[in-house]
């Protein structure tokens, strides 16, 4: 997650994320969630941090000692972010084929530390000189990014997967939601396909570090006019304005 002036930015919606995925994958976690604003709040003091990049990480007994202490992990760094001209002219994505989404994997829709395959393909796309790989299901549908929410504009309307694709129910993705409805843009939470990707007039990716990203070009198609467009400006106004305003 991302701190803004020293303070994190929806704090309690991660530490609700991390529950229910825990709760799903059967992983105790002991007390190690109430400690975190604490701990978070202590390393942002100690690295004298206000702008920062933090990680927490909770790991459970091992199989050894089931009844031994569960270890939290908090790290913090501080924010470099993406190049502003990314923001100016849009990113460039890399279609993802040598990994599929599937809802067979019990890993999918949770934030957990084993993402190699995520790294392999966000280093295949960084070879290729583009900032991000989209996924798909193994039914061909349009999925996420290797670490980004992936939302697409097309007649006014905001279009993103809905959550049980499965995808990871994204802090920034959620925040995007609501700034949506409060500025009149209608959104679908529906199944999208490789033809909606290309056929979109807008496409934009989410995370916490990136906030929001245009997309002007999916490999070597266009989107819209090569740059951000209206609605993708409007919601990322919106998003600097809720983080500015902790």
């Amino acid at each position: 997650l991302r701190s803004y002036a020293g303070r994190p930015f929806r704090l309690d919606e991660h530490l609700v994320r991390m529950r229910s995925s825990a709760e799903k994958l059967n992983m105790p976690l002991g007390n190690a969630l109430e400690r975190v604003p604490e701990a978070i709040g202590m390393v942002l003091q100690a690295n004298e941090l206000t702008e920062a990049r933090i990680r927490f990480a909770v790991t459970p007994p091992g199989a050894h000692d089931p009844e031994g202490e569960t270890t939290l992990l908090v790290a913090a760094e501080k924010i470099v972010g993406y190049p502003p001209e990314l923001y100016e002219k849009g990113m460039t994505v890399f279609i993802c084929t040598n990994f599929r989404q599937s809802a067979q994997d019990p890993l999918a829709g949770h934030k957990t530390l084993s993402y190699l395959p995520r790294l392999i393909a966000l280093r295949d796309a960084q070879n290729r000189q583009c900032g991000e790989a989209l996924w798909f299901t193994p039914e061909n549908m349009l999925a996420e990014g290797c670490i980004s929410n992936v939302f697409l504009v097309k007649g006014g309307c905001l279009h993103t997967p809905p959550l049980d694709t499965p995808i990871l129910p994204g802090v920034t993705r959620a925040a995007v939601l609501e700034l949506a409805e409060e500025n009149g843009i209608a959104v679908e939470q529906d199944l999208l396909t490789i033809n909606n990707l290309l056929d979109a007039e807008e496409v934009f990716l989410t995370n916490a570090i990136m906030e929001i990203m245009p997309v002007t070009r999916v490999e070597r198609h266009s989107i819209g006019d090569e740059q951000p467009g209206l609605i993708t400006r409007k919601l990322a106004e919106a998003y600097q304005r809720l983080t500015h305003s902790l």
